[in-house]
C-alpha cells in the first residue's frame, strides 16, 4: 500500500507545528494559491504532504493508484511544491520565477520571497490545468464533489 495516501489529519496542526514563523506563513500563501487553483480544500497526504484535489494513476506496470494534482511540502531547508513534470511552458516559467531547484515535479524554494509570486500561481494553475487534462476521469473520484464553491 502507498504512504503516500489521503488522511484525516489535521492541516492546520501540520502548519501550526512548523517552528519558523515565515515557514508558516509561506504554507498559508501557498495553501490558499492551492486551494484557489484547484477548488478543492487542503487535505494531508501522508504525514508531511498538503494536498490538493486528487487525481487516479495507472503505470504502464499496472500498478495505480491516487495522487493530490498539487501539494507542498515543508522539508528541510526548502519548500516542496509538487507540479506537473513537463507541463506545457513552464520551462519559460520556471526561467522567470526567481531563485528555485528543480526536479521532475518537484519545484525547490527556500522562502516565498525568493520567487515572483504571480509567476508561481501560473505554474500552479498550469499544473492543474494539465493534470486534469492527462487523467480526465479523476473528476468523476470519490470526493470530487468536495469542489469548492
Amino acid at each position: 500500500m502507498p504512504k503516500t495516501t489521503a488522511t484525516e489529519a489535521s492541516v492546520e496542526s501540520y502548519i501550526a507545528a512548523l517552528p519558523d514563523a515565515q515557514r508558516r506563513a509561506d504554507c498559508a500563501t501557498l495553501r490558499e494559491m492551492m486551494e484557489r487553483a484547484t477548488g478543492h480544500p487542503a487535505r494531508m497526504w501522508g504525514p508531511t504532504i498538503v494536498g490538493f484535489d486528487r487525481y487516479a494513476y495507472t503505470y504502464d506496470s499496472g500498478h495505480s493508484g491516487e495522487m493530490c494534482i498539487t501539494g507542498f511540502s515543508s522539508r528541510k531547508p526548502d519548500l516542496s511544491i509538487y507540479l506537473a513534470p513537463d507541463a506545457p511552458g513552464q520551462a519559460a516559467l520556471l526561467a522567470k520565477l526567481g531563485k528555485h531547484k528543480m526536479g521532475k515535479s518537484c519545484l525547490s524554494v527556500r522562502r516565498l520571497t525568493d520567487v515572483d509570486l504571480d509567476v508561481l500561481r501560473q505554474l500552479i494553475a498550469d499544473t492543474v490545468a494539465e493534470t486534469r487534462r492527462r487523467h480526465p476521469s479523476s473528476a468523476s473520484l470519490p470526493g470530487a464533489e468536495l469542489r469548492a464553491e
